[in-house]
């Protein structure tokens, strides 16, 4: 991944995180809750009076895996690379979540791994769990931020942006339904900005 010269901090609504945490309420117990931001203490302070709250730093392990030497999206053909990858990210065992922050981690993965990843994310995921899940929709853009994810209220996030990387494809509807065929739905948020906001339920 290019990183940037200099971060930037935006707060915007979010229908997919108002309808996420909808559900989180829904569920009746104490859901077990995988946020792929990383640890950062809003999350921490919001999801854990919620649920039982587990952080795994997806974008840290890709980057240590895939942007040490060569290539970041070369190496993500490399079995000994995605060997490390998976190594040190979602190594849980199947069954383990209710509920999945997902962000736009999907965005930075090339395809073969991509579809790797997704199958993974059902077997982690409980029958019913939702996942959220962010696609930038300008298909001219040439780079992306690589952003964390802040959760300030029920509905509203904070994005720390640091670096951009190139995105290795466009997200229309149609292919984000086909990425999630394995998964019972997809349901789709309009948003004013370059988002789109998913909620996916398994």
């Amino acid at each position: 991944m290019q990183a940037s010269t200099k971060g930037s901090l935006d707060s915007r609504t979010s229908n997919g995180l108002e309808q996420f945490v909808a559900g989180l309420r829904d569920h009746g117990g104490a859901p077990d809750i995988l946020d792929l931001s990383g640890a950062n203490q809003w999350n921490l302070d919001f999801l854990s009076a919620r649920g039982r709250l587990t952080s795994d730093e997806f974008t840290h392990a890709a980057t240590t895996a895939f942007g040490v030497s060569g290539d970041f999206f070369a190496n993500q053909t490399d079995s000994r690379h995605v060997e490390t990858f998976c190594r040190l990210s979602l190594d849980y065992p199947p069954g383990s979540f209710d509920a999945i922050l997902v962000w736009d981690c999907l965005e930075y993965l090339a395809p073969g791994l991509l579809e790797e990843v997704v199958s993974h994310l059902f077997d982690i995921a409980r029958p019913g769990a939702l996942l959220l899940c962010y696609f930038h929709v300008d298909q001219t853009a040439t780079s992306v931020p690589v952003s964390q994810y802040r959760i300030i209220d029920s509905k509203t996030i904070q994005t720390a942006t640091r670096p951009f990387t190139r995105p290795t494809q466009f997200y229309s509807n149609r292919a984000i339904e086909r990425l999630f065929q394995s998964f019972q739905s997809v349901k789709f948020f309009l948003t004013r900005d370059h988002l789109r906001e998913v909620i996916v339920r398994r």
